[in-house]
C-alpha cells in the first residue's frame, strides 16, 4: 500500500467549513459560534501576511484564544503567507487541526509538509488560480487535502471562477479518495459546479455569514455535494 492510500481518507465525507473573514470581526467567538450552531462542520481561517497577499487579517494569537473558547471544533488556518514554515510552530501551539498553506512561494513543499506533519497537524496544499494543478502531484503523498481557489487569493466576496473546476475534477479523477477543498465565490448558485467537479471540502463565506438563513444554505451546500458523492467515491 503506497503512503498516499495510508494518508487518504477510504471514505469520502462532505463537510462544510465557513469562512469567518466576512463576519465581524470584533464578535470572532460569537460569529464562529453562530455558524456552529448553524450547522457547520469545520471553521475556515484566512491567515494573511500582507505580503503574499495584500491584505492583512489576525494570527496565531487570536486562533489560540478562538479555540480557547472553541476547544472541540476543528480549525483550518489557510495560511496565505509568504514563508508558511515560520508560522509551524505557533499556529501547532494555538492547537490548530489543519494547516492549509500555498506552494507558490516554497523553495522545498516537502519540507513544510513533514514539519506541518512532525507539529501534529494535517497538511492542507493549496493553489492559487493561476498555478497549473499538476503542481501538487509530487507531494500528494505527504498531503491530506488540496485546496484549488476559486479566487484569487486575499480578499472575500470575489466572483467564482468556474475554470477551476478542471482542477478540481482532474484531482478526483486521479485519486478517488483525496479530500478536495474549494475556496472563493462558492454558495447556492456555484456548489453544483463544485459537487459535480468532484469538491468534498466547501469554504463558503459572504454566501453563509450574510445569509437571511444561515442554516439552510449550510444545508443546501452539504445536500448538493453529497448528493455527488457516491459518484466518485468508493463508499
Amino acid at each position: 500500500m503506497s503512503l498516499a492510500t495510508r494518508n487518504m481518507d477510504k471514505k469520502l465525507s462532505c463537510k462544510i467549513g465557513p469562512s469567518i473573514l466576512n463576519s465581524d470581526l470584533s464578535q470572532l467567538y460569537d460569529e464562529s459560534q453562530r455558524l456552529l450552531d448553524s450547522g457547520a462542520d469545520y471553521l475556515h481561517l484566512d491567515v494573511m501576511d500582507g505580503t503574499f497577499v495584500p491584505n492583512l487579517t489576525f494570527g496565531h494569537p487570536v486562533v489560540k484564544c478562538l479555540r480557547n473558547k472553541l476547544p472541540n471544533t476543528m480549525l483550518e488556518t489557510h495560511m496565505m503567507v509568504q514563508n508558511p514554515i515560520q508560522w509551524i510552530a505557533p499556529m501547532a501551539d494555538a492547537n490548530v487541526d489543519q494547516y492549509t498553506f500555498h506552494i507558490e512561494p516554497c523553495d522545498d513543499v516537502s519540507l513544510v509538509c513533514r514539519k506541518i506533519k512532525e507539529a501534529g497537524m494535517k497538511v492542507g496544499l493549496a493553489i492559487k488560480p493561476g498555478t497549473p494543478v499538476a503542481s501538487v502531484e509530487d507531494y500528494i503523498e505527504l498531503a491530506d487535502m488540496v485546496l484549488i481557489m476559486t479566487v484569487e487569493p486575499g480578499f472575500g466576496g470575489q466572483k467564482f471562477m468556474c475554470d477551476m473546476m478542471s482542477k478540481v475534477k482532474w484531482l478526483r479523477d486521479k485519486y478517488p479518495t483525496l479530500n478536495i477543498e474549494v475556496d472563493g465565490g462558492v454558495g447556492p448558485s456555484t456548489i453544483d459546479y463544485c459537487a459535480k467537479a468532484g469538491a468534498n471540502m466547501i469554504v463558503s463565506g459572504t454566501a453563509v455569514i450574510q445569509a437571511d438563513d444561515p442554516p439552510q444554505v449550510i444545508k443546501l451546500l452539504r445536500n448538493s455535494v453529497i448528493k455527488e458523492i457516491n459518484n466518485y467515491s468508493k463508499c
